[in-house]
């Protein structure tokens, strides 16, 4: 009897896939290729404030700046590090082309497919 096998890039290919987060890869299937960078929701406050440090820092150099997490910044409230966090992690990733290793942080951070955006904050 013959034995089955499996190729080895179909198996590459499945592991690759297995890899990707099954609603990230859902939505660019259906053409939505828009993606966010956000902190993950287990990052510690030190991580959170580094993340926030380094990607104003960067953005300063970059001509841009960090007002929108400032008093009275659009994307202020609500006042937690993790919220200032993405908004900032994101400001970063998306000045980088919204390349996958801009939202690593230390592997403090996630690319998402949903938009993070809330009220009067809004995530480019």
């Amino acid at each position: 009897m013959a034995k089955s096998t499996v190729s080895p890039p179909v198996f590459f290919y499945l592991l690759l896939l297995l890899s990707f987060d099954s609603e990230i890869l859902l939505k660019l299937a259906k053409g939505q290729s828009k993606t966010w960078c956000v902190a993950k929701p287990s990052t510690d406050d030190a991580a959170l404030v580094s993340n926030i440090e380094s990607a104003c820092n960067y953005l300063g150099t970059r001509g841009l700046n960090c007002t929108q997490i400032q008093p009275g910044g659009a994307c202020y409230d609500p006042e937690t590090l993790i919220n200032h966090a993405s908004v900032v992690m994101n400001s970063y990733y998306q000045d980088n082309g919204g390349q996958e290793h801009a939202c690593h942080f230390t592997n403090s951070g996630l690319i998402t497919v949903s938009n993070p955006s809330y009220g009067n904050c809004q995530y480019a």
